[in-house]
């Protein structure tokens, strides 16, 4: 388990899970991270599922990163953000892979940030980091639980500032998270975080 004042953060990937508002929050975030992050991202928004999504488009006219709707088998690439479709639930698989599932809604959304967390802290154990920002319900605190089981780093937007407090309230009482902070704050800290030059 991280420890405080830790030197070296060795995180192999960066999970982000958000609801409503996230839109705007995932524009914040991945707008403001560098061309060359070093780890590949993967990103859950609930998305309409009776809809086709602009979404990964949308966010990628506001980034430096590559972004894309993840597809059924292929591999995470550094400084990729591969975003879940509606109605999929998005899974990392040992070796890098990434799978698409129908099965049952989580607390009644697919696709849940919960049971991609869950498939990062399998797979990646301490070298997992993620992210809760806005949304309704509760989705997420389930998976980041498992994430700090496992070693990893959770971070979560402050419920106070968060345009919608659900997702990140639920998270931060029932984990203990390692950072809590505004909005325009949690970028830097990613970057911070997987070059190791942030300690916790």
């Amino acid at each position: 388990m991280p420890g405080p004042g830790r030197l070296q953060a060795a995180y192999e990937i960066v999970a982000i899970g958000s609801s409503a508002g996230g839109v705007k929050a995932l524009l914040a975030v991945l707008g403001a991270l560098p061309a060359d992050f070093p780890v590949p991202l993967v990103v859950v928004q609930h998305l309409d599922p009776r809809h086709e999504t602009i979404l990964a488009d949308i966010l990628d006219r506001q980034s430096k990163l590559r972004i894309k709707l993840a597809e059924a088998g292929e591999f995470l690439e550094p400084g990729v953000v591969h975003v879940a479709p509606p109605d999929r639930h998005l899974l990392v698989n040992p070796g890098g892979t990434l799978s698409l599932s129908t099965v049952d809604r989580v607390k009644f959304v697919r696709p849940s940030a919960d049971l991609l967390f869950e498939s990062v802290a399998d797979v990646y154990g301490p070298a997992a980091l993620v992210c809760v920002l806005t949304g309704t319900g509760s989705d997420g605190a389930v998976g980041a639980g498992m994430v700090k089981a496992r070693g990893g780093t959770v971070v979560s937007e402050d419920p106070e500032t968060a345009e919608f407090e659900g997702m990140p309230q639920a998270v931060t009482k029932s984990v203990s998270v390692d950072l809590v902070l505004p909005l325009g704050e949690i970028a830097g800290a990613l970057v911070g975080l997987v070059e190791g030059t942030r300690t916790l």
